[in-house]
């Protein structure tokens, strides 16, 4: 059991609100995920100003600023965000060579991610979220069941520019689909079946698929209960499994879309009693773009 919100903003009225929103709906969702939390959030000039690209890593050593002098540093936790204004696979290369120990989880030009383990209220501490700015963000709240407790286990799985997945539930097949994965030359840094998910979505939005299509051909290939939502500099997207066990609900307004694993966690958007409320249908693709 995992917890999941995710907040898409419309009115750009709205952006200064992201961190304060989307940590209000988090704290509604602690109890389904008490191991951990994750938080991805779209367009925070703090850590990622206009014109850079920003790179989240975990592991980072004490040394990293002497190493780039010229970059912007924010620590958060087991978390070090660090931004320059290079493209994202060039600050990527950058960081690596600064410091090969650290494990990168999460890059781009919109996006910031923050991991760690712990009570998730004590994490949104650490990472700051309520002043957070931006156009989008998602949370995730852990309770492990395929792998260990750890900041790389837990979620979002970031392994493309820009790109997300938050995951509630299990994939039956995910060692099958790694080997296969493994065996066109995708490296994998961790042993948790969510980041097959995110791996085998990254794979076809790389191939030139959108969100949509590449959501329709995990639930063919994927076996599993589950409730994804995923992220990409555009928008989002959520999807369930065939059967639809694992809990999900949306809301819409003229203002923003959200989506949580309960609907006390959407209770505290300004304007949800005017919202269009519903729950997702089995393995159908809802998406939302800027």
């Amino acid at each position: 059991m995992c917890g999941i919100v995710g907040l898409h903003l419309r009115d750009p009225g709205l952006y200064p609100r992201l961190g304060t929103l989307l940590d209000a709906m988090l704290g509604q969702v602690v109890e389904r995920g008490p191991d951990s939390a994750g938080v991805a959030v779209y367009g925070d000039r703090r850590r990622c100003p206009e014109g850079y690209a920003a790179v989240s890593l975990l592991g980072a050593p004490q040394s990293l600023a002497q190493a780039l002098p010229d970059a912007l540093i924010t620590a958060a936790g087991d978390t070090t965000v660090v931004a320059a204004p290079l493209a994202p696979d060039a600050l990527t290369a950058t960081v690596r060579e600064a410091a090969p120990g650290a494990r990168i989880v999460g890059s781009g030009t919109e996006l910031t991610v923050y991991k760690g383990t712990g009570h998730p209220r004590e994490l949104s501490a650490t990472y700051d979220l309520v002043n957070a700015q931006g156009w989008q963000g998602l949370a995730h709240t852990r309770m492990a069941t395929e792998s260990a407790v750890t900041p790389e286990g837990c979620h979002p799985f970031s392994v493309g520019d820009d790109q997300c997945l938050v995951h509630n539930g299990s994939f039956a097949n995910h060692a099958t689909i790694r080997r296969e994965l493994a065996a066109e030359g995708v490296q994998f840094d961790s042993e948790n079946d969510s980041e097959v998910g995110a791996r085998f979505v990254a794979s076809r939005l790389a191939q030139g698929e959108d969100l949509e299509k590449a959501l329709v051909a995990l639930c063919e290939r994927f076996d599993g209960f589950y409730t994804l939502l995923v992220t990409n500099g555009n928008g989002f997207a959520v999807v369930r499994d065939a059967i639809a066990c694992k809990p999900a609900i949306i809301a819409e307004t003229g203002t923003w879309v959200a989506m949580a694993s309960e609907f006390r966690a959407l209770a505290v958007l300004p304007g949800i009693d005017e919202a269009r409320i519903y729950e997702p249908e089995p393995e159908r693709v809802y998406a939302w773009h800027r």
